[in-house]
């Protein structure tokens, strides 16, 4: 399954509906992660607090390709985005293994595989190399097979970089 996760508002979800099997919309009407870690210990995949994002950790967690359209925040995902994927955590388990030579969390969904992160706004190429490098750490973390980052001026161009 296909999903998109996006900081672009929701006027843009009837469109990515007809692009993917589920759209989360990051508008910031939601609590930031706590760290209580109940999602990986008391309610696996499930976040103790009672608003849209309580199932993040499923959704995302059983996500074939995860599209994640950001802007710009000096070469990292933009602060709504970041917040659902903090809320994410619970998609791994607290137990850890090695992947590729490298300590991680043990995946509670398997393997996925792509993880596309697409890029608006001004940004200098010292923020794409950044970003670059956080989203290919993040597709490994999250247990996704591979990695593309696209660059695009404005948020209108998303369609033609999906």
């Amino acid at each position: 399954m296909k999903i998109i996760l996006h900081d672009l508002g929701e006027a843009y979800n009837e469109q990515f509906r007809e692009k993917c099997g589920a759209v989360i919309c990051a508008d910031g009407k939601y609590a930031p992660c706590q760290g209580c870690f109940g999602c990986w210990t008391k309610h696996p995949a499930e976040c103790r607090m009672k608003d849209k994002l309580r199932q993040v950790c499923r959704v995302l967690g059983q996500a074939d390709e995860l599209v994640i359209i950001t802007k710009n925040l000096y070469g990292g995902y933009s602060a709504p985005v970041k917040s659902v994927l903090d809320r994410a955590i619970g998609a791994s388990t607290p137990f850890s293994t090695y992947r590729n030579r490298e300590m991680h969390h043990t995946l509670r969904y398997g393997k996925h595989d792509l993880w596309q992160v697409i890029v608006y706004g001004d940004i200098t190429e010292a923020e794409k190399d950044a970003f670059r490098y956080l989203a290919d750490r993040n597709r490994i973390n999250h247990g996704f097979a591979r990695c593309d980052v696209r660059f695009i001026q404005n948020e209108s161009e998303w369609e033609a970089a999906l």
